[in-house]
């Protein structure tokens, strides 16, 4: 993932809190969010779902619970989640997470080719994992979050050719349910869902500079159903 999303106050937005039964406050819009930011995250610490505050980037400094800029932990590949030695494979187990969205960037990697991607007619579901963090000193409690990826689909070779983010399919209550239940703690439940796929329409749209999100061309489609 090229690092950029968004979360603004629509119908869509509204409607995927509403599938995930939390309310809609005291969920962060933006219309442009970068790693080490402040992000929403709707999780269960174990005694609730609730939306909290979490700081986009997974590993933090633990004297001073700043994002670790030394590795970049704001996305956890598919393919180290089982890893023992891996900083995401606990907090998958134990602690995962959706980060609520309404578009993000991809960027092809030549600094110059960026996409827009929305999911037709719905808000995206992140799915990912989050850590809490608690300073032995201060007593400063903080949940850190991290977007999974996954390996990237030949629809995808001109939008962003080495990964996609795991977009968590909400026709599926269930599933989402048991994504969000620290208690459920096979993680083999989930290996179809870190499998590349299209689970939603997709709209995407070329845009200039990341960080203004503007629109350069005319939006296409990636159709509900393709994979590799």
């Amino acid at each position: 993932m090229c690092g950029r999303y968004n979360v603004t106050d629509s119908p869509e937005v509204r409607q995927l809190l509403a599938v995930l039964g939390v309310q809609l406050y005291p969920v962060r819009f933006s219309h442009d969010i970068a790693p080490g930011s402040v992000i929403s995250i709707v999780h269960n610490p174990g005694d609730g779902r609730r939306i909290s505050d979490a700081l986009w980037w997974l590993m933090l400094d633990r004297k001073t619970l700043k994002p670790d800029y030394r590795y970049a932990s704001f996305n956890s590949r598919s393919d180290k989640l089982s890893l023992p030695r891996s900083l995401a494979c606990k907090p998958f187990k134990e602690s995962r997470c959706i980060i609520p969205a309404s578009a993000f960037i991809e960027g092809l990697g030549d600094k110059k080719t960026y996409h827009m991607i929305e999911l037709q007619h719905s808000a995206i579901a992140f799915g990912g994992v989050c850590q809490h963090y608690l300073h032995q000193e201060t007593g400063e409690s903080v949940y850190a979050a991290s977007i999974i990826t996954l390996p990237p689909l030949p629809q995808w070779q001109h939008i962003h050719p080495k990964s996609m983010p795991l977009m968590l399919p909400l026709a599926d209550p269930a599933l989402l349910d048991a994504w969000l239940d620290p208690q459920h703690t096979d993680t083999a439940d989930f290996a179809a869902l870190l499998e590349p796929a299209i689970r939603q329409t997709q709209k995407v749209t070329r845009i200039g500079k990341p960080s203004k999100w503007d629109a350069t061309g005319a939006a296409f489609l990636i159709e509900e159903g393709l994979n590799g």
